[in-house]
């Protein structure tokens, strides 16, 4: 606990003495301050570069592969059919013929107020001829439905209400349905055990009176080609026809009595676009690094001149060089010029679209192939700067946190050192109030006996 002297006896500002002097003395914990905030300020302008260089890696791994340029729209002439591309996919024109569509296998049971017999058992038989026995817990329509749900054997049931019958008891019927369409989903579905339907002894659920199949599972099927020499009938247990064509994917929702158009064009402006926006990340950095490493020299006298955050950094300057070697280098002898990637004699980069459009027009293949490989090169050169283990950039973060981490524990014992000098000048300006005091009292004591003395009356 500090002292309050002020005045007391020595009329001195005890105070703010010793907050003159602590200034003084805490000078060296002041200018590692400084130098931890400015430290501080450098991990902080690192580590936003090198998301920024691991945002590109990552930017630069999906341009770098054999479709990292591919865009494409697609079309066609029906709502009842749709087209989506994946990789692999080519411009393309076709007709189709959808035949019919794939149907989940679904039957219903005749109405009734509970399961006929307890306890309640029903036997499944899927297409392959595998059998499952299931028991319910009782004879209610909810809770047969559960015990199938329960036996995932890829049936869904459903109790669904059926009214009541004639003696007003609430009925309803056991929907059960495949959970995948396609002749491979058709089952079937029995009243009794394994052995009554070994026996044959077991009644089909669905061929009793006011029963019924709803759908029987059957595939989708479509013709291309349809009405020529050259016709390709094909089928899929969904409705959707995975690499109908290369990396084409087409899903049907309704038979077509007509032909079908559809269509895959590759799209230039969005392809433009991907490659300006990559073009642009880099950029970016490059700009980001520039402006961080300008010195603002000083304009008049007396002023200093100050370095940015950046300046001198050997590690930052060998990845602005890397990333701009990466994208301005030549491919194989063919410049990135030649498809609007190009830099000015400052070092700054810029992507010319209407050119870039115009070679992709002319070779889409020879574009999508030089820009793989800039792009490749960009990787490269991101990973070895923001590798979370291995990295430049992650090596000097690490390096400045250090610096950081250690200039935190000088200031902590400046700290302690600053407390107990505080202490000592506390003390020390008590001590010298005390002896004024003492003094003092010395004084009036000396004072009073002196003027008691024998002659020491005023006149004699």
């Amino acid at each position: 606990m500090s002292l309050s002297l002020d005045g007391l006896v020595s009329g001195l500002k005890t105070t703010e003495v010793i907050k003159a002097l602590m200034e003084v003395h805490a000078i060296p914990r002041s200018l590692l301050k400084a130098k931890m905030d400015d430290k501080n300020g450098i991990v902080s302008q690192l580590q936003t570069l090198n998301t920024a260089v691991q945002n590109l890696a990552t930017a630069a791994e999906k341009a770098a592969s054999r479709d990292g340029l591919a865009r494409f729209t697609t079309s066609s002439s029906s709502p009842t059919v749709t087209v989506a591309t994946r990789t692999g996919a080519t411009a393309l024109a076709a007709d189709i013929v959808v035949d019919k569509v794939a149907k989940n296998h679904t039957i219903v049971s005749a109405a009734s107020k509970g399961w006929p017999v307890d306890p309640p058992v029903i036997t499944l038989q899927n297409a392959k001829g595998e059998r499952v026995q299931v028991t319910a817990d009782s004879t209610s329509m909810q809770d047969v439905a559960q015990a199938v749900n329960e036996a995932g054997f890829g049936i869904v049931a459903t109790a669904v209400p059926a009214g009541r019958d004639a003696d007003g008891n609430m009925t309803h019927r056991l929907q059960l349905r495949a959970a995948d369409s396609g002749e491979a989903g058709q089952f079937h579905a029995y009243r009794g055990d394994l052995s009554a339907v070994e026996a044959g002894t077991a009644s089909d659920l669905s061929t009793e009176a006011g029963a019924a199949v709803i759908d029987v599972g059957s595939n989708a099927q479509l013709r291309l080609w349809a009405g020529t020499s050259a016709e390709q009938v094909l089928t899929s247990s969904s409705n959707t026809f995975t690499d109908l064509f290369d990396g084409v994917d087409v899903t049907v929702s309704a038979a077509s009595a007509t032909p079908v158009t559809i269509g895959v064009a590759v799209d230039t402006a969005a392809r433009t676009k991907a490659s300006a926006d990559f073009i642009a990340a880099v950029k970016d950095i490059l700009t980001r690094i520039d402006n961080g490493s300008k010195a603002t020299v000083a304009a008049n006298q007396g002023e200093k001149t100050k370095l940015g955050v950046f300046t001198g950094d050997s590690a930052i300057r060998g990845l602005r060089n890397a990333l701009a070697d990466a994208v301005q280098h030549p491919v194989d002898g063919v410049s990135p010029s030649s498809i609007g990637i190009s830099s000015d004699m400052y070092g700054v980069m810029s992507f010319d679209e209407e050119k870039f459009a115009e070679a992709l027009a002319k070779d889409p293949d020879a574009v999508a192939g030089l820009f793989s490989d800039i792009a490749s090169r960009v990787q490269d050169t991101a990973k070895v700067y923001s590798d979370k283990y291995e990295g430049l950039l992650t090596t000097r973060i690490t390096g400045q946190q250090s610096e950081v981490k250690g200039l935190g524990e000088q200031m902590e014992r400046w700290d302690v050192r600053l407390a107990q000098r505080k202490a000592s000048l506390e003390r020390t300006y008590a001590r010298l109030e005390v002896m004024l005091s003492q003094m003092q009292s010395q004084s009036s004591y000396l004072t009073s006996q002196i003027a008691a003395l024998p002659g020491s009356s005023s006149g004699k």
